[in-house]
């Protein structure tokens, strides 16, 4: 084979050789764009996948803040029997949201609610189911909500505990409709924490919701309700520390809101007087030097004038009308009851009258108050009484309510619970009166106000799933 012949085979080989490489990198190339864009649509779904599970946790994070708050508005009856539990829920829950312009979802009989959207264009939703177990203690109501979005589901779980409803009228150690005067130089402290000493004055028929006339020394704030209201310190003012108007700056607030005061149920304590009824002015316990009254009731209309000491054991349930008048001192082994009219008070016929000194404490030890002891953490229940203090008033177990009262002895007491006055009329509190204030220990729900059931948000509890 001559050169030129070998010259021009081994271009052609060359030629060959360069097509079949170029082939290689052309197929090469086009497996690399066919993986990536295979990988750019996976990467597409993949991101979409995320933002839609994202989306429904979202969504059903938003539908379990919708329930939270239709929730917080549920409250009712404590003699609701738990087996109505449920149903109550569920009627009050729909009410609460209809009351409040929530119109888009509401709660079916068996707890469930149906889809609500949340944005139409992408047909995001949630659904729930709300379910109440009674087995545990306290009670649960378990929330279920499931979020959608792009076909994914995602469900947040949550339990609020069914529990009895802490009035916040107890965050005070003294609460009044209306205002309160110190015509001496009150001391008002506080055991363990300054706000044990705290006051909530309404006074919305008053101007001067508190006035002092002497020094005054407290612990803790001054709350006033009434906005166009205010205080009138008369002498020296120490108030948690602070001294004069700097005290009045920073420890007296006017224009707050208003607590609710409870109206107490007293016919409770009624099945306890099953001791010897006083039931007219003959009654010889009346003249007796030192009776003891155990579980007594007295009836409406007797107004009794008892003659010597009086040692009270259990309950004293007084019926009205009737004016009470304790010309001596008074020991309180338990809880005084005065079936009232708290929405219209009358102290000419409606009053307790205390003239000795006053002192409270605990049931006694025998088995017979058993049954009482549970009704804890109230000394006098009497809504709808006047009741006065002219004696020494040196310890108080548990809650005073009543509607007006009126410290005109020397005051120097140990109170574990909060004083509650209904009335507009003042709250009067004469003489060098030191109130020192017991109440972190105290019972949250005082005997008599154990009116209502709530739901309390238990957040330990969430928990995610796919479903």
């Amino acid at each position: 084979m001559t050169p030129a012949k070998k010259v021009k085979i081994a271009c052609r080989n060359r030629r060959a050789s360069a097509l079949i490489v170029s082939l290689m990198f052309v197929l090469i190339f086009s497996a690399l764009a066919i993986s990536m864009m295979t990988l750019s649509s996976t990467n597409v779904q993949l991101a979409s996948n995320h933002h839609n599970v994202n989306t429904a946790l979202a969504t059903a994070q938003s539908g379990q803040e919708v329930m939270r708050y239709g929730l917080s508005g549920v409250l009712f009856s404590s003699s609701t029997p738990p087996a109505n539990y449920f149903s109550t829920i569920v009627a009050t829950l729909n009410t609460y949201l209809s009351d409040n312009g929530v119109t888009n979802m509401a709660v079916q009989s068996d707890g469930s609610i149906g889809a609500v959207m949340m944005d139409s264009t992408t047909g995001q939703n949630f659904d729930a189911q709300i379910s109440v177990d009674l087995s545990q203690s306290p009670p649960k109501l378990q929330t279920r909500v499931t979020g959608h979005s792009g076909g994914i589901a995602r469900t947040i779980t949550i339990l609020y505990n069914i529990q009895q409803y802490v009035f916040p009228i107890f965050n005070y150690g003294l609460a009044t409709k209306g205002p309160v005067n110190f015509p001496g130089n009150p001391t008002i402290t506080a055991v363990n924490e300054a706000w044990e000493a705290d006051i909530f004055i309404e006074s919305s028929g008053s101007p001067i919701a508190m006035l002092s006339i002497g020094n005054l020394n407290f612990d803790g704030n001054v709350n006033v309700g009434n906005a166009a209201a205010n205080v009138d310190f008369r002498a020296a003012v120490q108030i948690a520390g602070d001294f004069g108007q700097t005290a009045i700056d920073n420890h007296v607030s006017i224009g707050n809101d208003s607590p609710e005061f409870p109206v107490p149920d007293t016919d409770r304590f009624r099945v306890y007087a099953t001791g010897l009824p006083i039931e007219n002015s003959s009654d010889p316990r009346l003249s007796a030097p030192g009776p003891t009254l155990t579980n007594v009731l007295i009836k409406g209309g007797v107004n009794p004038t008892f003659q010597g000491s009086v040692t009270i054991n259990g309950v004293l349930f007084i019926e009205s009308p009737n004016k009470v008048t304790f010309s001596k001192n008074v020991a309180l082994n338990g809880i005084m009851v005065g079936d009232g009219d708290v929405i219209n008070p009358d102290p000419a016929s409606r009053r307790i009258d205390i003239l000795g000194n006053f002192a409270s404490g605990p049931y006694p030890s025998d088995p017979q108050f058993d049954a009482l002891r549970a009704e804890e953490g109230t000394s006098i229940l009497a809504p709808g009484f006047f009741v006065t203090f002219s004696g020494n008033f040196s310890t108080l177990e548990g809650v005073v309510a009543v509607s007006g009262v009126h410290f005109a002895g020397n005051v120097n007491a140990q109170i574990k619970g909060s004083i509650i006055n209904y009335s507009n009329s003042p709250t009067v509190i004469e003489g060098n009166a030191v109130m020192n204030f017991d109440r972190a220990g105290s019972t949250k729900i005082p005997a008599g106000f154990d009116l209502y059931r709530e739901l309390d948000y238990s957040p330990t509890s969430y928990s995610e799933s796919a479903l």
